[in-house]
């Protein structure tokens, strides 16, 4: 007798566990901003130095991160994918 009371007050905190991990996963589920949607084609003019090439592109929040190479230091230049302007760079020192 003592086992099965054992057993099923053992089950009661599973389910008890389970349910809150569920709300908890549902609620930030929920709180997480939906992915920005970024346009197919973006047009813009970087206005970088001859010789400089792309060395990598990565998707930061709304904003892309362009990795240049070459004219100059390295950098990163952050471009807003909505409006396609210059957010912001970043000058990477060697």
């Amino acid at each position: 007798m003592r086992a099965l009371k054992a057993l099923t007050i053992g089950m009661a905190v599973l389910i008890v566990v389970g349910s809150g991990a569920l709300v908890a996963v549902i609620v930030h589920r929920m709180s997480v901003a939906p992915p920005v949607a970024v346009p197919e084609t973006l047009a813009m003019r970087l206005d970088e130095p001859a010789g400089t090439r792309i060395a990598g592109i990565a998707v930061v929040a709304d904003r892309l991160a362009l990795q240049l190479q070459g004219g100059g230091p390295d950098r990163v230049v952050l471009v807003d994918a909505r409006s396609g302007t210059v957010a912001g760079r970043i000058d990477l020192a060697h």
